[in-house]
């Protein structure tokens, strides 16, 4: 049980990456805040996860007051805190033709003001349980697709955020703060988006290699084993990394000589 009554709120919750990390932390003897923007989902992954184990929020995290009442959330249902994870995001195709200034405010808040908010309203807690911050991040945060600018830019952020603050605040309040950047993760949100593209229902098993060298790509329960590392006392002092959960380097890597091999981007990545 390498979370044992530990606390965490985990926005985004109800559906994709966040669901599978509140499942897993339960799966280690965590306690979890469930948060999101619809009801029934929430509902139902908290009847799964059980009363005694998990709480549900619903509301839009950059409301005025929803971080504050977040935390208030998990206090009155468990009494202390021991990790955020800021996972909900807003992802979103636009370019710098289609990118205007209202577009763009709206993904910082989500993506990047949020979850500063949130740290910053749980902070005294954190400090008390010498707690830890984990922020989903994506490989897009290194420069990103042509058609995912102002998300690709608020991920960039988001990562100066972390390193920042898992710097000033590990070595002030001893809370630790780290990132996992995503790759290409097969959500359903992502079989959603690609079924109304008209690929076909198996289009995940017919991925060039070129995109995933593993002939797949990343499912949210390896996302989730990912995170507990973090989000556990097994990762000791470590603090304000930012470590990639991807199949290929982002760096570096040599591209395919023949072009013509190469489909259409792979679409929208956490």
């Amino acid at each position: 049980m390498r979370l044992k009554d530990k606390v965490i709120i985990i926005t985004g919750s109800c559906t994709g990456i966040g669901k599978a990390i509140a499942i897993r932390c339960v799966a280690e003897g965590a306690k979890v805040v469930i948060h999101g923007l619809d009801t029934a989902p929430g509902e139902t992954i908290v009847e799964q996860l059980g009363h005694n184990n998990a709480v549900l929020h619903i509301e839009d995290i950059t409301a005025e007051g929803a971080p504050q009442r977040l935390v208030a959330a998990a206090i009155a249902k468990f009494g202390r805190i021991d990790a955020v994870v800021n996972n909900a995001a807003m992802i979103a195709s636009s370019d710098i033709h289609s990118t205007d200034l209202p577009f763009f405010r709206g993904i910082l808040e989500v993506n990047l003001l949020a979850p500063f908010a949130l740290i910053q309203a749980a902070l005294s807690y954190l400090s008390t349980s010498r707690g830890c911050v984990l922020n989903i991040g994506s490989v897009n945060a290194w420069s990103g697709e042509p058609n995912l600018f102002a998300y690709s830019v608020s991920k960039g952020a988001l990562m100066t955020l972390s390193r920042n603050l898992g710097d000033t605040l590990h070595r002030e309040m001893g809370v630790r703060v780290n990132q996992i950047n995503v790759g290409w993760v097969l959500t359903d949100k992502e079989v959603a988006i690609k079924r109304g593209q008209g690929l076909a229902d198996d289009w995940h098993q017919q991925i060039p290699r070129v995109f995933a060298p593993a002939g797949r790509i990343l499912r949210p329960e390896e996302v989730a084993a990912a995170a507990v590392y973090w989000l556990a006392d097994e990762s000791g002092p470590i603090s304000g990394q930012v470590v990639e959960l991807e199949q290929h380097p982002m760096i570096g890597r040599n591209p395919p000589k023949d072009q013509s091999i190469l489909p259409a981007a792979p679409g929208n990545q956490p």
